[in-house]
């Protein structure tokens, strides 16, 4: 019998984790059933089992995966341009900006942060990598002389990272939009070193 190269088992995994992130954002935790999984990810819960131990952990792998995504943009680019990105088109679910799907992700987690310790406890483990990458990006900044420095880059990054948290629950919750570029320019702005001019 032929063994399932690396290649398919990854293409599996992602074509689960992408259905599944669907359907965590239109049905929330509880109510992507296992059922409503099949039908998102089109596989058997055999095969979706098969990737993931449990629903929690599937749930777990695809916050992040979108984490990880979250973590390369900022890596290149900055906190403020994954929001601009997202704010530009909110539609997008690939490339660099995340999209709706991962709006609806991002509250779940946060839900279930307040009110799950376990997940709680679960998810620390793995939600570092986008502070990481956002105090790099910072201090980076910094270095090269772009960053206020008057202001320590711990403080800086929890100040970002609660603005991301805002245009979030903004967009989650559908309201209007259009003059929150300019509120990003403000931010961006807030965080840079001031130069005469």
């Amino acid at each position: 019998m032929p063994r399932v190269s690396q290649d398919h088992l990854a293409a599996r995994r992602r074509q689960i984790v992408d259905g599944a992130r669907t359907c965590f954002a239109r049905f929330g935790y509880e109510g992507a059933t296992v059922r409503r999984l099949e039908e998102a990810t089109g596989l058997s819960r055999g095969a979706i089992f098969h990737h993931f131990k449990d629903k929690e952990s599937l749930f777990l792998a695809l916050a992040e995966d979108d984490a990880t995504r979250m973590a390369d943009v900022v890596a290149e680019q900055g906190l403020v341009q994954v929001m601009r990105d997202l704010l530009a088109d909110p539609d997008r679910s690939r490339g660099h900006a995340p999209g709706v799907d991962w709006l609806g992700t991002r509250l779940e987690v946060s839900r279930r942060l307040r009110t799950d310790a376990e997940f709680r406890e679960r998810w620390a483990q793995r939600s570092q990598q986008l502070t990481t990458a956002t105090r790099a990006r910072l201090q980076w900044q910094r270095d090269s002389g772009n960053l206020r420095d008057d202001v320590s880059v711990d403080v800086l990054t929890s100040y970002l990272e609660l603005v991301l948290e805002g245009l979030v629950s903004h967009l989650a919750m559908g309201l209007p939009s259009g003059h929150l570029e300019a509120v990003l320019d403000v931010v961006e702005e807030s965080v840079r070193r001031y130069r005469a001019r």
